[in-house]
């Protein structure tokens, strides 16, 4: 990562039990959606190894800067799948927005 680099970075529990096919289908429409927006960069998916959190799952992505960063919080691909999907589907969750000194 370079020096300037936004990396987003959002843990989450869904409301679906993990072996719920509908949390399957979340995490890959998540990775679909905001992947796919112009800007997003290095997206992963990640799942939860430790005990010592009680978040499950977590989406993470670098943005170029500050600039591109709001230009995915407001794309609309973005937008809808707050809307559609994260506030129907997550139960609780934590954003960590970071930058290298």
């Amino acid at each position: 990562m370079e020096k300037g680099t936004i990396k987003h970075m959002a843990f989450f529990t869904l409301k679906h039990s993990l072996t719920d096919q509908a949390t399957e289908t979340f995490l890959k429409d998540g990775q679909a959606i905001l992947s796919a927006i112009p800007v997003v960069n290095n997206f992963e998916v990640l799942r939860q190894t430790s005990p010592k959190t009680d978040f499950d799952f977590g989406f993470s992505m670098e943005f170029t800067n500050q600039e591109d960063y709001d230009t995915y919080n407001n794309h609309p691909s973005h937008v809808a799948f707050v809307e559609k999907r994260w506030k129907v589907e997550v139960e609780r969750f934590q954003e960590i927005d970071y930058t290298i000194l």
